[in-house]
């Protein structure tokens, strides 16, 4: 880091300011009583923020290094500093922030001391296919192609609540046509101990089976309670492309020991005119049970088994999901992942499936093979294969699913 501990140090002395009394004599040996910094390294010294190099040296004159930096504004922060102390260690903690965090002081802390309206996004180019044969003989082949900006805003309310939010643009490189800017979510979510509030429009996600039954967004209220044993409970209004929305009810219990098992089951329930006739008879309400578990051989790969199931469907009303992963990609350079699972899943009972390769074509079973690979730094690229048959023409189904996201 081209500055050296005096200059950097001189940013930071305004924390040397908080102390009223300083009895200790300098500790250095190589910072004299008329160096234009003594009194400055002797407060600093005596507030335990800057401790030398265990030789009697301070060194003033040599370039320190982002981690040294880090940990001398790790010391200043544990200090609960106010006012123009606090001002001034804002800045730097948001500059050092990923130092921060390699020395075990959490982001989530220091982004309480950075600026009250937090921004990050993602543009991601998605491609899918998918080739049908038909009973009467041919094929059917159906492609879309859709470049998005999303923007994630995230403001600090107080010590207890966050406002959080998406706005989505998308481009649909087939029509060549764009759209306006959306709002995709957004909710207040509220922290107290082991309780979470969230109230708004919000993520559905269906942990427990995850995602064959629901990756979307609902309008309402959810609370979570628990450590490793955890109770989610959601209810409001959820729109799945219908005439009409349907009331939602919904609710899991899980357990995650943190290591190696995981279990869930959980209930949730749709009831919207839009739902009755065709396969759901007279029924205008969907109810569906979920149970799953996970077991992680090591750090890298992982067993899954999940099932869903639609009582109040006639038919397409189970769904299940036996997933092997190993690793996974993220937004570090190198990392990757691959995963083998065999889908089954109804149309009745994945109302909004999380799984890409049945975004142009739902209703069937069959291989779904998965590569992720981060080439640089912030990027992500993914590749799906699916290869089966729909489960009401009972004809082949081939499906391709390609991403590529840049964070920022």
């Amino acid at each position: 880091m081209k500055k050296s501990v005096v200059s950097a140090l001189t940013t930071a002395l305004v924390v040397g300011a908080t102390a009223t009394t300083f009895a200790a004599a300098n500790p250095f040996s190589d910072v004299p009583a008329g160096h234009w910094a003594y009194n400055s390294v002797t407060k600093l010294a005596a507030e335990g923020i800057i401790e030398g190099y265990g030789d009697g040296t301070f060194l003033g004159n040599r370039n320190i290094t982002r981690y040294e930096m880090a940990q001398m504004i790790a010391k200043a922060l544990a200090k609960n500093p106010q006012g123009a102390t606090k001002a001034e260690l804002d800045k730097l903690a948001a500059e050092f922030r990923e130092e921060l965090d390699n020395l075990g002081v959490r982001v989530s802390e220091l982004e309480k001391h950075a600026d009250k309206v937090k921004w990050t996004g993602e543009v991601r180019y998605r491609y899918w296919y998918d080739r049908e044969s038909l009973p009467e003989g041919g094929k059917t082949t159906r492609t879309k192609s859709q470049l998005q900006l999303r923007l994630f805003p995230t403001a600090e309310i107080n010590d207890h609540w966050t406002a959080k939010a998406r706005l989505t643009a998308t481009e649909n490189f087939r029509e060549d046509s764009t759209g306006n800017v959306a709002l995709t979510y957004i909710y207040a979510e509220g922290k107290y101990g082991k309780f979470t509030v969230d109230l708004g429009r919000m993520p559905l996600y269906t942990k427990v089976d995850e995602g064959i039954v629901a990756d979307d967004f609902f309008s309402g209220a959810k609370i979570l309670y628990g450590d490793k044993f955890k109770v989610k409970v959601e209810a409001g209004r959820w729109n799945n492309g219908w005439d009409k929305p349907a009331d939602y009810l919904g609710g899991e219990l899980l357990y995650d020991d943190g290591e190696r098992f995981n279990f869930g089951v959980g209930y949730r329930h749709f009831k919207t005119e839009s739902l009755s006739g065709g396969s759901y008879g007279d029924s205008d309400k969907a109810n569906i049970v979920s149970v799953g578990a996970g077991y992680n051989f090591n750090d890298d790969v992982n067993l899954g088994a999940y099932y869903a199931h639609n009582n109040k469907a006639d038919k397409y009303k189970n769904g299940y999901n036996i997933e092997l992963s190993y690793k996974g990609a993220n937004k570090k350079a190198g990392s990757w992942g691959a995963y083998v699972a065999y889908r089954y899943v109804g149309e009745n009972v994945g109302l909004a499936t999380t799984f890409d390769t049945y975004g142009l074509r739902d209703n069937k079973k069959g291989i779904d093979l998965g590569l992720s690979w981060s080439p640089f730094k912030n990027t992500l690229t993914m590749i799906n294969y699916f290869h089966g048959k729909t489960l009401d023409t009972k004809e082949n189904d081939r499906a391709f699913f390609g991403r590529m996201s840049w964070f920022f």
